[in-house]
C-alpha cells in the first residue's frame, strides 16, 4: 500500500528534526571540546613524604698514641722498636669522665700509654671530650719536643710528611680501638708508587717503619685506608751528622681539596738553603694541575702575601720552600686547579740545637669544638677566617670557667695565648680554621703543632625521603 501525502510529509518533518538535533549536538560537542582545550587542565601533584632526622650519635672515642717509638737503638736488631719515652696526658674532664681502655703494643719494647678514651652517649647526646699528649726527649740519638691531640679513629687518612733519608727514623703508627681485627692499606705516592696491606689486631697498636714501605721516595705521601675505623699517625725523628735535630708526631688530613688552609706555622730566622725553615709538601693524587701557594702573616696588614707558583704532576709529591719571609706566624693557603693534600714543615734552631714539626691543613670548624692543650712549651691558638664578614669565636677555659671573645677579621687571622695542661671549648659564630702551636723560648728551639678538627658528633639534621 502506498503512503498518503500526509504520511510522507510527517516523515520528512521527523527526519529534518533529527538532522537539526544532530547538528546542534555536534556543534555543542565542538564548542565543549574547544572550551576544554582552552581551559587549564587539572594538575595532579605528588609531594614525596619527607621527615627531618637528627642522627643518633655513637659514643665519642679518642685514640692516644702513647710511647714514642725509637728505631735502631739496638745495633744487633735493626728492626727492633724501643720506647723513647711515655708522654704526659691531659684529658678535659669538664663534661664527663671518659672510660680508658689500654691498647696492646706487642711490637714495642717498654711501650706504654697507648689507649682509647670513650665518652658514652647519654640519651641522644654524646659528651664532648678532648685529650692531648706531650713528650720531651733528650738522648744521644734523639732530641726534641712533640705534642699531639688524641684523635677520633677514621677509615681514611692522608699522611703528608715524613723522611726516609739517612738519619731519619720515621714510623707509621696504626691504632685499632675496635673489637675486631682490621686490614689497613698503605698506598705510597711518588716516583715508585706502591701499596701494602697490614692487619691490625683488635685493641692493638702497631708500628710500620716508613722506610719499609716508602724506601725510594724522598718526599713520601701516604694514603691510609681501612675497613673499620683506626687512628693513623706518623712519628718522626732525625739525626744529621750524628746530632739529633728533632722529633714530631703528625696526624693527617681527611682528603684532597682545591683550596686548603694551613694556619699557625712558624717562619724562623735561618741561613743557607733553608732561610726560613718553612717547606710545603703537596700532592695532586688524581690529575695534573697547578697550585698557587701564598703565605700571609697572622695579624699582619698584608692582604695577599708572597705567592709561589707550583706545577703539580699526578701522583708525584712536590715540595716548595718559602724563602724571604720575615720571622713570625703565618697562614699558608694552597689554591689548586686539581684537588690537593698539603702540609707544612716548620724548623726552629737555637745554636746547634733544632726541632721540627709538620702542620697539616686545617679544616673549617662551624660547631662547638673541644680542644685540649698538653703540658709543655708555651701554647697559642691561631684562628683563620676566610669569610667576607668578621667572625667571633668564644673561647671558654673549661678549667677556670671563664669566657673570652676573639674577633677574627674577614679574610684575616689572629692568634691568642693558651694555658698548657688545660682544656678549652671553641664556639665560632661563623666557620673558621684553627690550629694549636707550642714553641719554646729564645734559647729553646722546641716546636709542635696540630690543626683543630671538629668532632664527628657535631652532625647536622638530615632530610630523609623514600
Amino acid at each position: 500500500m502506498s503512503a498518503t501525502p500526509r504520511g510522507r510529509a510527517f516523515r520528512v518533518a521527523a527526519t529534518g528534526a533529527r538532522v537539526l538535533t544532530g547538528a546542534a549536538v555536534a556543534a555543542a560537542c565542538v564548542l565543549g571540546v574547544s572550551a576544554a582545550v582552552a581551559a587549564p587542565w587539572p594538575v595532579i601533584e605528588h609531594e614525596p613524604p619527607a621527615t627531618t632526622v637528627r642522627p643518633v650519635p655513637g659514643d665519642a672515642i679518642l685514640v692516644c698514641n702513647g710511647s714514642f717509638r725509637a728505631l735502631g737503638r739496638d745495633t744487633t736488631r735493626a728492626d727492633a722498636m724501643l720506647s723513647a719515652g711515655v708522654p704526659a696526658l691531659t684529658v678535659d674532664r669538664s663534661e664527663a669522665e671518659p672510660a680508658e681502655r689500654p691498647l696492646q703494643q706487642p711490637d714495642l719494647e717498654g711501650g706504654d700509654g697507648a689507649s682509647s678514651l670513650t665518652g658514652a652517649v647519654t640519651g641522644r647526646t654524646a659528651p664532648r671530650i678532648a685529650a692531648a699528649e706531650s713528650l720531651r726527649v733528650d738522648a744521644p740519638d734523639m732530641r726534641g719536643f712533640a705534642a699531639a691531640p688524641c684523635r677520633e679513629p677514621s677509615t681514611g687518612t692522608w699522611l703528608i710528611g715524613g723522611d726516609v733519608s739517612t738519619g731519619a727514623a720515621d714510623v707509621i703508627v696504626l691504632s685499632n680501638p675496635g673489637d675486631v681485627a682490621t686490614t689497613v692499606q698503605l698506598r705510597v705516592y711518588g716516583e715508585r708508587p706502591n701499596a701494602s696491606d697490614v692487619v691490625v689486631p683488635p685493641s692493638t697498636q702497631i708500628g710500620v717503619p716508613l722506610a719499609s714501605v716508602a724506601a725510594a721516595e724522598p718526599q713520601p705521601v701516604i694514603a691510609v685506608t681501612s675497613r673499620s675505623p683506626i687512628r693513623a699517625s706518623l712519628q718522626s725523628s732525625l739525626i744529621r751528622t750524628l746530632d739529633p735535630i728533632g722529633i714530631d708526631v703528625q696526624d693527617g688530613m681527611s682528603g684532597p681539596q682545591n683550596h686548603v688552609v694551613i694556619t699557625g706555622v712558624q717562619a724562623a730566622q735561618g741561613a743557607g738553603d733553608d732561610p726560613t725553615g718553612l717547606v710545603v709538601r703537596m700532592l695532586a693524587p688524581e690529575q695534573d694541575g697547578h697550585a698557587t701557594v701564598r703565605a700571609r702573616p697572622v695579624g699582619g696588614a698584608s692582604a695577599q702575601g708572597d705567592a709561589f707558583e707550583v706545577d703539580l704532576h699526578r701522583g708525584i709529591p712536590t715540595e716548595v720552600a718559602l724563602p724571604g719571609l720575615a720571622p713570625g706566624v703565618y697562614d699558608i693557603e694552597v689554591e689548586g686547579t686539581a684537588p690537593v693534600v698539603a702540609a707544612a714543615r716548620q724548623t726552629l734552631r737555637a745554636g746547634t740545637a733544632a726541632d721540627f714539626a709538620w702542620m697539616p691543613a686545617a679544616p673549617e670548624i662551624a660547631a662547638e669544638t673541644m680542644v685540649a692543650v698538653p703540658d709543655g712549651e708555651s701554647a697559642a691558638l691561631t684562628l683563620r677566617n676566610g669569610g667576607a664578614e668578621d667572625a667571633v669565636v668564644t673561647l671558654r677555659d673549661t678549667g677556670r670557667g671563664s669566657d673570652a671573645e676573639v674577633t677574627v677579621p674577614a679574610g684575616g687571622s689572629t692568634s691568642v695565648p693558651l694555658r698548657t695542661d688545660a682544656g678549652y671549648l671553641l664556639v665560632p659564630s661563623a666557620p673558621v680554621h684553627a690550629a694549636v702551636t707550642m714553641t719554646g723560648g729564645a734559647d729553646s728551639p722546641d716546636i709542635a703543632g696540630w690543626p683543630v678538627w671538629a668532632p664527628a658528633l657535631s652532625q647536622q639534621p638530615i632530610a630523609v625521603r623514600p
